[in-house]
């Protein structure tokens, strides 16, 4: 069992609905050390592709990623999901479906920080139907710019977005990959990974 399992276990909450709250860790409250942690095995997991930009999601990508860009030593682009009066200029822009929030977003980056020249790495804490990973990664496409992989912190495996993101080809990365949970006594199975 790895790092993040082990915290998984020990302070996750199993609730209805396929609902695994890590709040008090890793998308509320936020252990640092733990999150630098999370940084260095996306690096070490992706040190064999070139990476020039981290792109991830608000808003809870945003914390997860932050340290896997300090990692690389390369600026870290998040995806936001409405328009403000203080992004200008022309933006790439994709539909994307949230699980948790049981709404649709459009979600943008400006031109200006995508180019046909970057070599992206998409990170985000959760995977369940892979919506918001499509949306990054048409993003990433519309610039003209190379996924590089996909990093997840925590895949719900038995939901289908990991398998729809494995089947289109790209490498997808989960430290955490959660087969089943049960609401009523809390288990939570991990998938084994090499």
């Amino acid at each position: 069992m790895n790092f993040l399992e082990e915290r998984i276990r020990k302070d996750g909450i199993v609730k209805p609905g396929h609902i695994l709250k890590v709040d008090s860790f890793l998308n509320h409250q936020m252990d640092i050390a733990l999150l630098d942690e999370i940084g260095r095995e996306f690096k070490r997991r992706f040190s064999d592709v070139p990476v020039t930009k981290v792109l991830t999601i608000e808003a809870s990508g945003i914390a997860i990623a932050y340290p896997v860009a300090r990692e690389f030593g390369v600026p870290m682009v998040f995806a936001k999901k409405s328009k403000s009066i203080n992004i200008e200029g022309e933006m790439y822009v994709a539909e994307v479906e949230s699980f948790t929030h049981k709404n649709k977003n459009q979600v943008i980056v400006s031109k200006k920080f995508l180019s046909p020249d970057d070599h992206v790495l998409i990170i985000d804490d959760f995977l369940a139907n892979g919506c918001a990973l499509q949306g990054l990664i048409s993003i990433t496409e519309s610039a003209g710019a190379t996924v590089e992989g996909l990093g997840i912190a925590v895949e719900k495996g038995f939901q289908i977005g990991g398998k729809i993101i494995r089947n289109l080809g790209y490498r997808l990365e989960s430290l955490a990959i959660v087969d089943a949970m049960d609401p009523e006594t809390g288990a939570i199975t991990f998938r084994e990974q090499p």
